[in-house]
């Protein structure tokens, strides 16, 4: 009887085949700073998950949503950072300032500043280039939500740039 490991190609040979989608949706999501160490977690995660991963699996969707959930821990330890102020006041707390947009040409770091969902799936969609099913899968959830949260975050986009324009 041949072992579930041996139907899946080698390790190496899966790395080579996956890693530019992986670090690309790295990039798009976490950004360049954080993308290579969010690769490397991402692939020892790969790696000691391999051998029980049942044979036929779709191994481009499996790696990408182990990116995923790298790319969201990310995100989350992003949160918990505290911000650099350039004085401190003893008066009441103040929230942080929003962050002001990007430069004309970084649509990525637009889609970072986006409610978690639609960067999730813009990101999945457009820099991994999952089809909305795949997507569905990766954030368990349904094609439509995935669908929905695509349209509201390419919405979203299009009234900032719209607006961004409008001041210019």
């Amino acid at each position: 009887m041949m072992t579930t490991a041996a139907r899946l190609p080698p390790f190496q040979r899966f790395l080579d085949a996956h890693s530019e989608d992986v670090l690309r949706y790295l990039v798009a999501s976490v950004g360049r700073h954080d993308a290579d160490d969010a690769f490397q977690e991402t692939f020892i995660s790969a790696l000691r998950a391999y051998p029980r991963l049942p044979a036929g699996s779709n191994l481009r969707g499996w790696v990408l949503a182990i990116a995923h959930r790298k790319a969201i821990d990310i995100h989350r330890a992003r949160g918990r950072n505290p911000v650099p102020v350039a004085e401190i006041h003893d008066g009441p707390q103040r929230s942080p300032p929003a962050a002001s947009p990007a430069g004309d040409g970084d649509h990525w770091q637009r889609v970072r500043a986006l409610p978690a969902r639609q960067r999730e799936v813009l990101t999945l969609r457009y820099a991994a280039d999952l089809t909305h099913a795949e997507i569905a899968t990766a954030l368990h959830c349904t094609e439509e939500a995935a669908r929905r949260a695509a349209a509201d975050g390419l919405r979203n986009l299009r009234k900032e740039l719209t607006d961004v324009a409008a001041t210019a």
